[in-house]
């Protein structure tokens, strides 16, 4: 069960490949009017897996625009599916999405701004620059890849930052350190982040050993990144016989609301807790992939967001379901 969203009808105008493995989608929403949106807007999209139907989350790549919605997909051999699926999708292909909706709360009020991206996490950073940089705003963007030749939008940021665009390339032995990055940094200034979970966990930690405010780093995440390989793994119910089998290509979420024991969810991102259920014992290993729960709550293993974390081997939890009780 979760709240109530509103889907839409769209088509697949066009497809380009934007980098190695990177490929954008035009997407045009029936009676689209190219309202703006807020920075850091992702779209749902109703996807086929196995058969199964699922939902993506996707980062909107830039502003709004009167063409449509663009999104930019990595493909990914060891994701869920999602990605899969997408790349399988030709120019004509009819879409439901949701309405763009944005976590990411910009203060536009700020002396200098600093803006990080890893991989494929510039999509919703592209936004951000254009937004800055069109209103003459003191900022910076780091972007972090394996090499220049895998940096999608590289020559729009290029032309529209230029020398305040700093490359930070693996193959040319120049690695963002964030340390030395956020130590630089002056007093008041915002930072905003996307990229994969360990890439945040360490930004959150630089951030915090330089002595700025947790609440002025902003992010946007990965729902799929982790820090083990996305594999099967097993789920027991508390105080039942009952055990189930949670595919790599799907959520324990979904899994537990297919089998009829009702988690409640909202955001399928890892960033609003709801869908947090109780873990009674592990045996193996749990991947907490949200940025919901702290340091200290993900090393006590005591909840799981079901939406996006994952394990390895089997974990007994707790829905708080009761058949008594329904």
């Amino acid at each position: 069960m979760r709240f109530i969203e509103t889907w839409i009808p769209a088509t697949l105008l066009s497809t380009r490949d934007r980098a190695p493995g990177i490929r954008e989608f035009l997407i045009l929403p029936e009676r689209f009017d190219g309202a703006a949106y807020p920075v850091g807007s992702h779209i749902n999209v109703a996807v086929t897996i196995d058969g199964l139907p699922e939902t993506r989350s996707y980062s909107l790549v830039g502003e709004a625009t009167s063409r449509g919605l663009r999104i930019a997909v990595r493909r990914a051999e060891d994701s869920r599916g999602g990605s899969r699926y997408m790349w399988s999708l030709q120019p004509g292909a009819r879409l439901d999405i949701t309405q763009p909706a944005s976590l990411l709360a910009v203060d536009w009020t700020r002396e200098s701004y600093c803006l990080i991206a890893g991989g494929i996490g510039i999509t919703p950073i592209l936004g951000a620059a254009q937004a800055l940089a069109r209103r003459g705003a003191d900022v910076t963007l780091h972007y972090a890849v394996r090499s220049r030749g895998e940096a999608a939008y590289l020559d729009d940021l290029a032309a529209m930052l230029g020398d305040r665009l700093i490359i930070h390339a693996s193959d040319e032995s120049s690695r963002l350190d964030l340390d030395a990055l956020f130590a630089s940094l002056p007093r008041g200034v915002l930072a905003l982040f996307c990229g994969p979970m360990r890439m945040l966990d360490a930004a959150r930690h630089a951030w915090i050993g330089a002595g700025h405010p947790l609440p002025d780093l902003r992010y946007e995440t990965f729902g799929s990144s982790g820090t083990l390989p996305t594999e099967t793994f097993r789920v027991r119910l508390k105080d039942s016989d009952v055990e189930l089998e949670i595919p790599r290509e799907r959520s324990m979420l979904d899994v537990l609301n297919a089998s009829g024991h009702d988690v409640i969810y909202d955001c399928k991102r890892g960033e609003c807790g709801l869908c947090a259920i109780d873990v009674v014992a592990v045996d193996g290993e749990i991947d907490h992939r949200d940025v919901f729960f702290s340091d200290h709550q993900k090393e006590s293993n005591q909840k799981i967001c079901a939406c996006v974390s994952r394990a390895r081997g089997t974990i007994t939890v707790d829905t708080l379901l009761r058949a008594d009780a329904v």
